[in-house]
């Protein structure tokens, strides 16, 4: 039988969610919008991808294609711009602006960004941290009677767990917010986006941003609640 502290992060988390969906919505819509608009140049996402990394003296990373929809990444590791079907073969305002996105995080790599160099360290421990979370999570706050009142050990390793991904999570609203800004600044001074265009690829960046804003806002409000439910 699930306890009234299951119950109540069940709820909390729930609310949340839904708040995450509504974001993601918000920016698959925009991203159908924008992609609908073709860019003035006529290039695709892997061409303006290889320009600018071409602009910045970046010659050791791969702009390369990618399966899934908005799938678009950087991996530092092997130096690869990943990007998705509609983005690498696109030709449209929502196209150039993810391509030049991730192409920021190539430029953070190159010119060692501090945060970004910060959270790749840090991702083994996230990984281990997170898929511990629902484990420790039924233990504090199921597996021991009403509330949180098990183990003190345990219901400390779960805020612990807790706190990592939410630490992870607000390192990555700069890096995010960083790699946008680089991208539209280069769009503006090659002549790459202009006028409409740039606004376009703003906006469209904009809303990417802000589904790390709710991943961040989701992880503060599961630790705060994991405390409060510590300190009753």
């Amino acid at each position: 039988m699930l306890t009234s502290g299951y119950l109540g992060y069940m709820l909390v988390a729930g609310v949340m969610s839904l708040i995450g969906m509504f974001v993601s919505g918000r920016l698959k819509a925009k991203f159908a919008h924008y992609s609908q608009i073709p860019t003035r140049g006529g290039m695709s996402g892997r061409e303006v991808a290889e320009t600018m990394l071409l602009n910045y003296g970046i010659n050791d990373v791969k702009v390369i294609p990618s399966q899934g929809f908005l799938s678009d990444h950087y991996n530092p590791i092997n130096k690869t711009v990943a990007l998705s079907p509609d983005v690498y073969n696109g030709r449209s305002v929502a196209a150039m602006a993810v391509a030049a996105h991730e192409c920021g995080h190539a430029v953070q790599h190159a010119t060692a960004y501090p945060l970004l160099k910060l959270r790749s360290g840090i991702v083994p421990l996230v990984k281990v941290s997170s898929q511990a979370q629902q484990f420790l999570l039924i233990m504090a706050l199921g597996g021991f009677g009403a509330g949180i009142s098990g183990s003190n050990t345990i219901i400390m390793i779960t805020i612990a767990a807790f706190a990592i991904t939410a630490l992870f999570s607000f390192i990555t609203l700069p890096v995010e917010f960083d790699a946008s800004k680089r991208a539209l600044v280069w769009m503006d001074q090659t002549n790459v986006a202009k006028g409409a265009e740039y606004d376009g690829a703003k906006d469209a960046l904009q809303w990417a941003a802000m589904t790390y804003v709710a991943a961040a806002l989701s992880a503060l409000v599961m630790l705060l609640y994991l405390i409060t439910r510590l300190r009753d």
